[in-house]
């Protein structure tokens, strides 16, 4: 009886043991969609089962409330080992030491030289490398040629004069509009973007650090986007669309224009024969130029984690060739790796645009200023809110784009001081 007990002791011991080696990682993604979760599952299970020692549990925060939620789970202590990183918060996290420093877990990794010049750099804050990006969104504009036809625009527009008089005349079709206005959650990217085309420059603060946003130009550009909707050339219910309403009010023939990067080519060739809408480079203003926004988001580790090794263990695992293929493919970026862009997938002429505005000299990308801490709160938050009270006649573009001009000016000073 006694050696049935030791073994079953031993067996118990052996069965803890087992159980605390066990590791449990949580990993939140904010940019959500039933399609992007479906696909990182799908990886995670790959994860899983070639470490099955290791749990991932996926956290989807809707991104419309991502920003607060995050902040919230932070603060509370109920912190991810992995999360999305956006490009837009990278500066508050990183900045305040709460990300890992995935140098030398990349200097190790065998993928590590694979990765393109852009990727380490965009992943970089502060001279460190906090983030690996998985891929990179580019503005082009999607144009509906049925739309365009019957509103008898004989071409799609080069210029933003020409966008907006297209833009015009289909909304002169009964229940159609011409542009798909993102005027809720993530629509900051229109905003600066049609104000540095009008301004002549995507450079967002002069040479003794002031904001470039209230300048002429730039006002110019977001009076743009107010005139847009205040003339009925976008739905009225634009003032609170994010992504999803955008995307669905292009595919449903609503609007014949969206500014959107390739995420959004997945949806729409989904639903509209490939015939009927095509991919053109951003209108150019004035100068003859346009300033398309790129931007990006990651796989970034809280510096809480009790599991450093094991989550990068995940992060190179959602970061390989051939996991960020599939990524690229089924999200709409593009990829991360050298050589990736040889694949037919982006060769094809759907993606003509994004390509055209990477070659053409007239198309400069822009890079948001996400080095500034307070990046994140301003596109969430400051410019969300301000903007939809410039859409509803509330406020003007040069009293909006001053208080903006007044924020950023004092956190690039603040940035340049701890330079």
């Amino acid at each position: 009886m006694k050696r049935l007990l030791t073994g079953i002791s031993a067996a118990t011991l052996l069965l803890g043991s087992t159980a605390l080696a066990e590791t449990n990682l949580k990993l939140v993604e904010v940019i959500t969609s039933p399609e992007r979760t479906e696909v990182l599952q799908g990886i995670v299970d790959e994860f899983q089962a070639n470490n099955p020692d290791v749990t991932v549990e996926i956290v989807s925060l809707p991104w419309g409330s991502a920003f607060e939620k995050l902040a919230t789970m932070v603060a509370g202590g109920d912190i991810p080992d992995v999360v999305e990183m956006p490009d837009t918060w990278a500066a508050l996290y990183a900045g305040s030491g709460q990300l890992v420093s995935l140098a030398d877990h990349v200097a190790g990794w065998q993928h590590g030289a694979t990765l393109t010049d852009k990727t380490v750099a965009m992943g970089s804050q502060a001279g460190d490398f906090y983030m690996i990006p998985y891929g990179f969104y580019l503005r082009a504009m999607f144009y509906n040629k049925k739309l365009l036809a019957e509103a008898g625009v004989e071409s799609p527009p080069e210029t933003m004069e020409e966008f907006m008089a297209a833009s015009a005349a289909v909304s002169e079709l009964d229940g159609k509009y011409g542009y798909c206005l993102r005027g809720g959650p993530g629509g900051t990217n229109g905003w600066i973007m049609f104000a540095a085309t009008m301004n002549g420059t995507n450079e967002f603060f002069t040479e003794d650090g002031q904001s470039r946003i209230n300048e002429p130009g730039s006002v110019e550009g977001i009076q743009f986007m107010i005139d847009l909707y205040k003339n009925g050339y976008a739905p009225r219910d634009a003032v609170s669309w994010g992504f999803n309403e955008i995307v669905a009010g292009f595919y449903s023939g609503t609007c014949a224009f969206l500014d959107q990067d390739p995420d959004a080519l997945i949806a729409i060739a989904e639903r509209m024969p490939a015939e009927d809408f095509a991919v053109i480079p951003m209108p150019v203003g004035p100068s003859g130029e346009a300033f398309p926004t790129i931007g990006f988001a990651g796989w970034s580790i809280f510096d809480a984690t009790e599991h450093e090794e094991e989550a990068f263990d995940l992060v190179a695992a959602l970061s390989s060739p051939e996991a960020n293929a599939t990524w690229a493919k089924r999200v709409g970026v593009i990829p991360i790796h050298k050589g990736a862009d040889q694949d037919p997938y982006f060769q094809t002429e759907q993606f003509a645009g994004w390509f055209e505005q990477l070659n053409g000299a007239e198309y400069k990308p822009t890079t948001m200023p996400t080095y500034l801490e307070q990046w994140g709160y301003f596109a969430s938050t400051v410019l969300l809110e301000t903007s939809q009270e410039a859409l509803l006649g509330q406020r003007s573009a040069q009293d909006v784009a001053d208080e903006w001009a007044e924020l950023l000016t004092e956190e690039y000073s603040k940035w340049q001081a701890k330079q």
